[in-house]
């Protein structure tokens, strides 16, 4: 049982044990609630034959009470244990099962998420985890619940009296008939609607993203029109999917009060025939209200947990993507990098490195060039195992690093890449990351080598100034040059530099690439730029156009070739002459 709900529900074990624990809650809540029509009974059976002598029934108004208060008690304590298995357990679910993603998003490739959009993501660990909450505490295990409930209740109304327990019972299985088979059009709305509400919420997170492109080309207009389009459709989506969905929960409901009628007729006709007393037929009646009321919420339940399977569909797709997974015991000797006849596409059919073979020796500098798109990120980024080859082998020092944990293999790089992200948290804490456990000393000093202190000495708390989200607060050089000290700080034997110096002005470009000099002594360094005089100097070059080395060697040994290295220091030699008129 428990695993089955776990695979339904991508639940973890204990939610699946809670989800069971509240459930027999609930059912002995149902059935407690039955009580008072039982002691109401019981009460008016004995006060019939005390009225009908005329005798007082004052007598039994302590008796009576009391037996009240022992029912009231009885309710009390259940729906406590009810509340406590159905709240407590769906909270702390909850919040295990968004940790259980995130960390199921850290060890997924990076391929992932170039599939998937961020606010598509969120929304899954955020919005789908609250709907799934409400699911949980309110809809399934009242809907298990209650339909235990159900056979219990309509077991004792047979047995008392098959005929009037078959004239109350047989609109049940009917109208959740009805409920059920609307379950594949729900899903295909519910589906669409999904869609609709990602877009809308995608739409926003671009203009959030994007608003000062927006603002500079005057497009606020046109992106307001295109939001308000999808935030329309959505809507008429939502109601269609309502409607749909309520037409039948409608329908069903209605359905469910005939029973009503026949249990009136059959009782009325009972009693005629002298096989029914008035006391036991009005008690029938309590009962079939009683049920009534659960079995039409049963069935609004069961609607809206057809619509929270989709979430959790969302939710099990994530859990079930495979892992990028290796051995912790990864330990290379030296730190050579190695790419054997490499292949890779970021989607099948579409190669972005097509048999590529180099090494990037310990101790030397490798720079990777060549045109927009030509592979040199992909390179760097496969190099860090961000994602996992098609064919061939990547090594360092001799191992593979397809068989290394990620966050193992990780622990040897360094990485300055030339999208930098920063957290809304201090200077110091941001340079900190290369580093945990570093003093505050040492962070300072490394700020120092990436050109760093000039700069947050000019900051309102120094190196305790909180720059904002991903360092709204500082330019553009300043952030890289913070992504520089982490690299400082790590102080790792592997350095991956992808345009490191590019949002550096001359002057700290020139500062930061001397400390860089420093920092890449004995080290295995893959650098990638696109200016040449970055990369003068490097020890060995490889040139790369349409995923493919085309060129590889020392930079003066191209340079005498006159090919396309040579062509593309031409080029920048002369846009460096070039001036306005």
């Amino acid at each position: 049982m428990k695993k089955r709900l776990m695979k339904r529900f991508a639940l973890s074990e204990a939610g699946a044990r809670g989800l069971i624990q509240a459930t027999v809650w609930s059912v002995f809540c149902n059935i407690a609630l039955m009580v008072p029509v039982f002691l109401v009974m019981w009460v008016i059976s004995r006060m019939i034959p005390l009225i009908e002598s005329g005798r007082s029934v004052i007598g039994m108004l302590p008796m009576s009470m009391i037996a009240a208060a022992a029912v009231l008690l009885l309710l009390w304590v259940l729906h406590y244990f009810q509340y406590a298995a159905l709240y407590i357990t769906v909270f702390r679910e909850g919040a295990n099962r968004r940790i259980a993603l995130a960390e199921r998003l850290r060890k997924l490739p990076l391929s992932y998420f170039g599939r998937k959009d961020t606010s598509d993501l969120t929304t899954t660990l955020i919005a789908d985890e609250a709907v799934l909450e409400q699911m949980f505490s309110h809809f399934v295990p009242i809907a298990f619940a209650v339909s235990i409930s159900i056979v219990l209740i309509g077991a004792m109304l047979l047995a008392a009296n098959w005929k009037m327990g078959l004239a109350i019972l047989w609109v049940v299985p009917i109208a959740l008939a009805l409920t059920f088979g609307s379950k594949r059009l729900q899903d295909k709305h519910g589906r669409a609607n999904i869609e609709h509400k990602r877009a809308v919420t995608e739409k926003i997170q671009e203009g959030i993203e994007h608003i000062q492109d927006i603002k500079a080309f005057g497009i606020a207009e046109r992106y307001e029109g295109e939001l308000r389009g999808k935030v329309k459709a959505s809507i008429r989506k939502s109601l269609r999917s309502e409607l749909v969905t309520g037409s039948f929960i409608a329908s069903a409901q209605a359905f469910i009060h005939i029973g009503i009628a026949t249990a009136v007729l059959t009782g009325v006709l009972l009693m005629q025939r002298g096989e029914l007393s008035f006391l036991y037929f009005l008690g029938f009646m309590f009962a079939a209200a009683r049920m009534y009321d659960p079995v039409e919420i049963v069935m609004e339940h069961i609607a809206a947990t057809f619509a929270t399977q989709l979430k959790v569909e969302r939710m099990r797709a994530i859990q079930e993507e495979k892992v990028q997974d290796g051995t912790t015991d990864f330990t290379p000797k030296k730190f050579d990098i190695v790419f054997d006849h490499v292949n890779f596409a970021y989607q099948e059919g579409e190669s972005v490195i097509d048999d590529v073979s180099f090494t990037a020796k310990q101790g030397e500098v490798t720079a990777l060039i060549g045109p927009s798109g030509s592979g040199k990120s992909t390179i760097s980024k496969l190099a860090a195992r961000f994602w996992d080859i098609d064919g061939g082998k990547i090594t360092l020092g001799g191992l593979d690093i397809g068989r290394a944990d990620p966050e193992t293999l990780l622990g040897y790089y360094s990485i300055v890449f030339q999208d930098v992200v920063l957290f809304n948290d201090t200077v110091m804490e941001n340079i900190r990351l290369g580093r945990k456990n570093a003093t505050d000393e040492e962070v300072i000093e490394a700020a120092k080598a990436a050109r760093c202190d000039e700069f947050v000495q000019t900051l309102p708390d120094g190196y305790g100034t909180r720059i904002g989200e991903n360092g709204a607060r500082l330019s553009g050089g300043e952030r890289q040059r913070i992504s520089i000290a982490r690299a400082f700080l790590k102080n790792a034997p592997v350095i991956l530099l992808d345009e490191a110096t590019a949002s550096l002005d001359v002057e700290n470009e020139s500062e930061v690439q001397k400390a860089l000099g420093r920092l890449v002594k004995d080290r295995t360094v893959l650098i990638i730029a696109h200016r040449m005089r970055t990369i003068a100097q490097a020890d060995h070059i490889i040139v790369l156009d349409k995923g493919r080395i085309v060129e590889e060697g020392k930079p003066e040994a191209l340079i005498k070739k006159h090919g396309f290295y040579a062509h593309m220091v031409d080029i920048q030699s002369q846009s460096a002459k070039w001036r306005l008129k």
